[in-house]
């Protein structure tokens, strides 16, 4: 009986050095991200980076479609980016007013609609572009994942979803 807890507490050990060490990936890899964006003259101040298990996801605004593809290229082409998901928005700067203050009203509706649904105080929203809102957290099943999406879809001047939620059930 002692092996068998001390072979499960190397392995929780292990598992917590092996998660720490991804996490520290995910974040060099943001970093390295970010750095190469406003190095190949991307706008990388109106882009936010987010990084999970070396697959990048960019999102924010910028103002040209070619941005918007270069933004993609660059993170691609750097080592250890297993995938990139381009949530970039096109948004020319004449219209970029605009489109904020429409933005950070949705955000403020979205926000409010999640904290009054007591279960779902681990989701966050990370950006809205255009009406479309990221959503990032965690989940204790899938039901309750697809709970959180349908909810917002349901919140005014909301035009789609995308998310980061991981699931994480209890066995």
């Amino acid at each position: 009986m002692k092996s068998l807890n001390i072979g499960l507490a190397a392995a929780l050990i292990l598992a917590g050095a092996v998660a720490a060490q991804a996490d520290t990936k995910d974040a060099w890899l943001t970093t390295k991200a970010t750095i190469a964006l406003l190095t190949d003259g991307v706008s990388a101040t109106a882009v936010n980076v987010d990084t999970v298990d070396g697959k990048i996801t960019i999102h924010g605004k910028v103002g040209t479609a070619a941005e918007k593809a270069k933004a993609e290229q660059t993170i691609r082409q750097m080592d250890g980016v297993k995938d990139v998901k381009n949530l970039l928005q096109v948004v020319p700067q004449d219209q970029k007013k605009m489109v904020d203050a429409k933005d950070s009203d949705v955000k403020d509706r979205v926000e409010a609609s999640l904290k009054a649904a007591k279960s779902m105080d681990d989701i966050k929203v990370a950006s809205v572009n255009k009406g479309v809102v990221l959503l990032s957290g965690k989940t204790p099943s899938l039901g309750q994942k697809l709970l959180v999406i349908e909810r917002v879809y349901t919140v005014p001047g909301v035009h789609g979803v995308s998310s980061e939620i991981e699931t994480v059930e209890n066995n």
